[in-house]
């Protein structure tokens, strides 16, 4: 899609380092950058409830039904933006900015939908981080217990969400494979700075 071709997307699992990157990556190359998660609320208020059905359902549940009593696969093909709803609503908000250089990043950016808008393949990196990487950086930031503490059993609503997460990444990695898209495996012990490098490096820029 030429509209977007200044567009680099920065995709992949949660707690992956999206949002450090692209920060580093906006700063070093003098890029806009277009925080998809910080879009969440004002999509969800916009969307249409005839095209959301499952976020019209997880808005109905209380903290436990979402992640407490629950399966991890249920959980996970049940999520709305893992079902890219709303995905639209992102592709709007792009087009009403200057045509310049911008770095989007987030866990909505599915590949079967960033695919088809690419006008060069090599503007998409999917962020894959190993379990480890992501429940490390989850400590880290001391989010770890920020949606699961919420419920009645932090311990069980933990290991769900955990483990949806892993399922996510597992199923863009699958998914970066098949489209012939770049997947990037994100390991403990590699540095924030080779992260960033092997990021740009990968974009071109």
């Amino acid at each position: 899609m030429t509209d977007l071709a200044h567009v680099y997307w920065l995709g992949g699992g949660t707690g992956a380092g999206k949002s450090t990157i692209s920060r580093r990556l906006a700063d070093r190359y003098g890029l806009r950058r277009y925080d998809t998660d910080r879009s969440m609320g004002d999509h969800a208020a916009r969307s249409d409830p005839r095209a959301t059905p499952y976020l019209q359902d997880f808005l109905a549940m209380d903290m436990d039904e979402r992640w407490a009593n629950r399966s991890p696969e249920i959980m996970l093909d049940t999520f709305h933006w893992f079902r890219g709803e709303a995905f639209e609503l992102i592709v709007e908000d792009l087009l009403r900015l200057p045509a310049e250089p911008v770095v989007v990043e987030g866990f909505r950016l599915l590949p079967e939908l960033v695919a088809p808008l690419l006008a060069d393949r090599r503007q998409a990196v999917w962020l894959l981080p190993t379990p480890s990487f992501q429940r490390a950086a989850f400590e880290q930031r001391g989010s770890l217990w920020s949606i699961a503490g919420r419920t009645s059993t932090p311990e069980r609503a933990l290991g769900n969400l955990l483990e949806r997460d892993r399922r996510f990444t597992e199923r863009v990695a699958g998914e970066t494979e098949r489209l012939g898209l770049t997947g990037l495996v994100v390991e403990t012990g590699e540095t924030e700075d080779e992260l960033v490098d092997r990021v740009a490096g990968l974009f071109g820029l």
